[in-house]
């Protein structure tokens, strides 16, 4: 860059600085449109993210079995607790008594007053497995009950090790005990032997248990199950049997969670409050608002809203039921223009007529019901190529690489301005300071006497 000092031509330094400022006004000027449109775009973008999140809120409601949502509830859920399957469940009650849990095959040996330092000697552990006999070796470094446990869990022979501290025996009260690792009479397993020799106390088997099925009873018939966790006794219904309580018929019922149900409906609520507030705090103009920045007036809200509201208060086509508007599951406008949502009103339709709020909310899934209408009208709204909110964000975004051209076209030329005005005014001021040096020698001539003395001489 080309410096001058304007000293010789009495032109002030920052000359040119100031001349490209004023020539930069109009970048700035560009600038803030630019910026005013970036803010408009983030606005419309915003207002696609509600309309977004408002489909959205609606998938929940639109599963395979359309509106619905069951829970499970047991009379005693220490004894008896489940989980369904929303796809397969089917509502009713059962009273289900659980006579006895099924168990796995188990042994338990005697006591020892510890689990980390008394041997229990040196030997093997013989299981007999599908593939034949099975030995666990147990020598000088793990030979106390902690160290067997150990050894047998690390073998991978289908059963497991623990070592238990029975407080019935205060002297001895730690004890390991070998079982299955899965439950049911299918699972029996053979006990194993033990051959120790030489050990602080001897070890044997205490008590053992064989693997058993466990007993319920369905509404008064008996059966068998292999595992404590059942499958096959209510369609769609996995029971947990927490412990046995013979003699105690617990119900267990399948029915509709109001509570999910009516928590899905107020999200969809919800979402449709945030695009109707957004349109509200956006069309909230005054004499001071700047409209070049914001979305207020714009025909883009005008049209959301229009369809938003002819969607809401007008009747659903084609639905089977005595439901037709939203109004009836009490979902409609309060005065301030957004939803209100009366959910005892909801709760009471969904009870009453079950089916008729299904038909009415998810119809047939495609064209018919008010989601499938919803879900269309966001569709078109938002669509990539006739949607009004994607044409709107395409212009402004067109609108804004424009002028990102010419503010880079612009800075390019002032560049290049500068550039010449600097070598123009350093040139001047070599000039003007070659002109008054020149002056300065000339009137020392004419004034000092110099030559006129050498003539007189």
């Amino acid at each position: 860059m080309v410096n001058f000092g304007g000293i010789a031509s009495g032109l002030p330094p920052n000359i040119v600085d100031q001349l490209i400022e004023a020539e930069r006004i109009p970048v700035k000027n560009l600038e803030n449109r630019q910026a005013k449109s970036q803010s408009r775009l983030d606005l419309v973008t915003d207002l696609e993210t509600k309309l977004r999140e408002m489909s959205t809120s609606l998938q929940g409601l639109a599963s395979a079995r359309g509106f619905s949502d069951i829970k499970l509830t047991s009379g005693d859920p220490n004894v008896i607790q489940g989980v369904v399957d929303p796809e397969a469940g089917a509502t009713g009650s059962w009273n289900i008594e659980v006579v006895q849990l099924a168990q796995r095959a188990a042994a338990i040996t005697n006591g020892f007053p510890d689990k980390d330092r008394t041997e229990i000697g040196v030997g093997y552990i013989e299981f007999e497995t599908p593939d034949g006999a099975k030995e666990i070796y147990i020598n000088g470094d793990n030979n106390t009950l902690e160290g067997a446990a150990n050894a047998i869990n690390q073998a991978g022979l289908g059963v497991r090790a623990t070592v238990l501290n029975d407080r019935k025996d205060p002297d001895r009260p730690y004890k390991l005990v070998i079982s299955g690792v899965d439950v049911g009479g299918d699972n029996r397993i053979e006990y194993p032997t033990l051959y120790f020799l030489d050990g602080d106390q001897d070890i044997y088997f205490e008590e053992e248990r064989e693997a058993n099925n466990g007993i319920v009873k369905v509404d008064g018939f008996e059966f068998e199950v292999a595992d404590n966790k059942v499958e096959d006794v209510i369609p769609g219904v996995t029971l947990d049997l927490k412990q046995a309580a013979p003699g105690r018929s617990i119900n267990v019922s399948i029915k509709e969670d109001m509570e999910v149900v009516s928590g899905k409906v107020k999200d969809f609520v919800d979402g449709v409050n945030g695009v109707l507030s957004f349109i509200q705090q956006q069309n909230a103009l005054t004499a001071d608002t700047d409209t070049s920045s914001t979305l207020g007036g714009d025909s883009l809200l005008r049209s959301v809203e229009n369809r938003m509201r002819r969607l809401i208060q007008g009747p659903q086509f084609g639905v089977n039921g005595g439901i037709r508007r939203l109004n009836q599951l009490g979902i409609e406008f309060n005065r301030g223009g957004t939803l209100k949502y009366d959910e005892e009103k909801f709760n009471t339709a969904l009870l009453r007529n079950p089916n008729d709020v299904r038909n009415f909310l998810a119809g047939d899934g495609f064209e018919v019901g008010f989601i499938p209408s919803i879900r269309r009208e966001v569709s078109s709204l938002l669509d990539g190529v006739f949607g009004p909110v994607s044409i709107r964000k395409r212009a402004l975004q067109d609108k804004i690489r424009q002028m990102d051209d010419r503010i880079a076209n612009k800075e390019r030329q002032l560049a290049i301005k500068e550039q010449s005005l600097r070598r123009k005014f350093a040139n001047l001021e070599t000039q003007m300071s070659r002109l008054k040096s020149q002056g300065a020698a000339v009137q020392g001539l004419g004034g000092g006497g110099g030559i006129q003395g050498l003539i007189g001489g």
